[in-house]
């Protein structure tokens, strides 16, 4: 009988063990992980920021490149007018630009 009661408390002992080991590691995981939210917050917030930034940039280029192909409908349109008062025909222009001059778009 006493070396089953041994037995017990030794079984006993180790499952005691095991538990407050497995209750360490949880209160380690459970006290790191608000710093590891943090740090994973900055780092989205940073590669947030640089996507912001791509895209303004991407958008003041798109505005620049419309502006421009609108300054050049105007200047071909002016350059046909002169052409054809002169009595010279222009070239019929590319697929594209007759739907863009049909369209807007």
């Amino acid at each position: 009988m006493s070396i089953i009661g041994t037995g017990v408390t030794v079984m006993g002992v180790i499952v005691t063990g095991w538990l407050t080991y497995r209750g360490s590691r949880t209160a380690a995981a459970i006290q790191t992980e608000p710093g590891q939210r943090a740090a994973d917050l900055a780092a989205f917030k940073v590669i947030r920021d640089d996507m912001q930034e791509e895209l303004n940039e991407a958008k003041a280029e798109l505005r620049s490149l419309r502006s421009l192909a609108r300054s050049l409908v105007g200047y071909v349109h002016e350059l046909t007018t002169q052409m054809r008062g002169h009595g010279i025909e222009p070239p019929a222009p590319p697929d594209r630009v007759s739907e863009y001059n049909r369209t807007g778009v």
